[in-house]
């Protein structure tokens, strides 16, 4: 059976605009074996050309398909709902152009749907006229509904935080589409060729990454790269399949060595990037648990 990946970035690739140990030689691995993977994000500010740019410039050579944003997955889902419909939107250049590819109109007032995202332009105007538009029908979505973004400054509000503030002054729920959420981890699943079985999940926060992993029957690999150390994992009602202290764990061993690539080597083309059994799961992580250090298991 082949496998393949996704793959969180911030705290498993990189910390800030560092590239943390051992990423670089995992993905080359990935590119040499011809092992289909994708890094997904839940910032919906960067397009995905602009995330491959910037892990080039870290020195991870990679291109625009091999990134899943929240904002395509938000796209998508709305073109799939309503095709041809409007948003309001609060966000920036990323969320804006999926939209746009998706066939979306951007509109000040009367939409179909309200979108949030990440921006650090967004003013109390802009929530005010959220407010009466969805309080006036408009539906309510979120990139995602991640509290806080990590930046080299420290913590800033991120997605999460602006959609609490309009769904306390609606009373509104917002649906969120970016991870954990089922609609961008199956989406991106299938942006590979992948089945379920053949799918492993890589992050580094148990909330999102893992959680999501869990939910849609995919394997899971928790590294302590980032923002979950090893003692928080008791709080959880569910577990990764594998814990690592990085990324640079899963190159040790030759634990890539004898995984089923891609059948076709061709990568998948980017013209519509934007548009449209019991689960064998400890048996088949078997040989990373085993090859790994006893103090690197979960």
């Amino acid at each position: 059976m082949r496998q393949g990946f996704l793959i969180d970035m911030d705290g498993v690739i990189y910390r800030s605009n560092e590239l943390i140990p051992g990423a670089q030689q995992f993905v080359s691995r990935l590119l040499a074996l011809g092992i289909p993977f994708a890094f997904l994000t839940n910032n919906s500010q960067r397009t995905r050309r602009d995330v491959a740019t910037k892990l080039r410039r870290m020195g991870i050579d990679v291109e625009e398909q091999h990134i899943f944003t929240c904002a395509m997955a938000t796209a998508r889902f709305l073109a799939q709902q309503k095709p041809g419909g409007t948003a309001f939107v609060i966000g920036e250049g990323g969320l804006l152009q999926a939209l746009h590819h998706n066939g979306y109109s951007i509109v000040d007032h009367d939409p179909d749907y309200v979108v949030v995202g990440e921006g650090r332009s967004i003013n109390f105007e802009m929530m005010e006229a959220a407010v009466r538009m969805i309080v006036g029908g408009a539906k309510l979505i979120a990139t995602n509904l991640d509290p806080n973004c990590p930046t080299s400054q420290g913590l800033r509000p991120g997605c999460g935080a602006t959609v609490a503030m309009l769904e306390a002054a609606t009373g509104i729920k917002a649906f969120s589409v970016g991870k954990p959420s089922p609609v961008m981890m199956r989406s991106a699943r299938k942006e590979l060729g992948l089945a379920t079985a053949e799918t492993t999940m890589i992050g580094d926060t148990m909330e999102t990454d893992i959680l999501g992993g869990v939910q849609m029957g995919y394997r899971t690999i928790l590294v302590l790269s980032g923002g979950t150390q090893r003692e928080d994992l008791v709080r959880y009602a569910y577990r990764p399949d594998l814990v690592v202290d990085s990324i640079a764990d899963l190159c040790q061993n030759g634990l890539l060595d004898g995984v089923p690539g891609a059948i076709v080597s061709k990568p998948p083309s980017t013209q519509s990037a934007y548009a449209q059994p019991p689960h064998p799961r400890r048996r088949e992580v078997a040989f990373a648990v085993d090859a790994l250090p006893a103090t690197s298991r979960g």
